[in-house]
């Protein structure tokens, strides 16, 4: 049987029959090899966020490639030149010639944005210290009005310091304009993410957003916490970002003897009801 079929139907009967999410309305099963469908994901290029070391590349398949039905992103240790390298700039983008680090960041910024429904990524993490893989949300309007009074929903976070442990967070802006966030974990004790495939949701609806490792529901984040309905960014459509991160102001101190380290991505796929 095909895999895509094959794999829909085990997961319908095994997770998504006890939700009321069942309308699969987008997904990539990753049964293509080469690199990532480009009508389906962006990749970013640079230096980004939280003041990463990695350099995330584009279009190169040493860092983001589809292999026996799986996405991997691979972290690797390798000096890449950095293109936007501009000492006359401020800003950790520019600050550097090269990174000593790469790995690679998809988005489906311009391409897809979703609002509400049941958002989910069945994958096996990395590990190791420095490790630092996400699959996250930002609000679509964000180079329109800003960070943090766009949103942000963090569905899955994960730091090899912390390696018994997952994070889901919420961030949005107070009235005064700072940023406010508003976190929870879940721990594990056999159940390790680096040994094996677990499924990482959240199920968003007008009043809530509830997040799961596999069937656990470990945490619930009230929309109305964040303001009036004007302002508050989570009634309003996001788009996904699935990366691997090295370092930074979370990840912490990179121990380079891990490295490559994989991602491994099995499927993503958004339900409505």
């Amino acid at each position: 049987m095909h895999k895509y079929v094959y794999c829909l139907l085990i997961f319908s009967c095994a997770c998504v029959s006890c939700s009321s999410y069942k309308k699969l309305v987008w997904n990539d099963e990753f049964d293509k090899p080469g690199l990532p469908d480009s009508s389906k994901w962006k990749m970013e290029e640079g230096f980004f966020h939280n003041e990463e070391q990695q350099y995330y590349t584009k279009n190169r398949t040493e860092n983001a490639r589809v292999e026996n039905g799986n996405l991997i992103i691979e972290a690797r240790k390798e000096k890449f030149d950095n293109k936007d390298f501009d000492a006359s700039k401020k800003g950790f983008k520019y600050a550097y010639p090269h990174a000593d680090y790469t790995s690679a960041s998809l988005t489906t910024k311009g391409i897809q944005h979703f609002k509400y429904g049941r958002i989910e990524l069945r994958a096996k993490l990395p590990k190791g210290k420095g490790v630092w893989p996400a699959f996250w949300m930002l609000g679509e309007n964000r180079d329109q009005i800003g960070y943090p009074f766009c949103g942000e929903i963090d569905i899955m976070e994960y730091t090899g310091k912390d390696p018994n442990r997952i994070h889901a967070t919420i961030h949005y802006s107070r009235n005064d304009g700072s940023e406010k966030v508003v976190s929870s974990g879940t721990t594990f004790k056999k159940r390790k993410p680096f040994n094996d495939f677990h499924v990482y949701a959240m199920e968003w609806n007008k009043k809530k957003i509830d997040f799961y490792f596999d069937k656990k529901k470990y945490y619930s984040f009230d929309i109305e916490e964040a303001g009036d309905k004007k302002n508050n960014p989570f009634y309003k459509p996001f788009y996904l970002i699935l990366n691997f991160a090295l370092g930074g102001t979370w990840g912490g101190t990179i121990d380079d003897k891990i490295l490559p380290q994989q991602f491994l991505i099995d499927y993503v796929r958004v339900y409505q009801k």
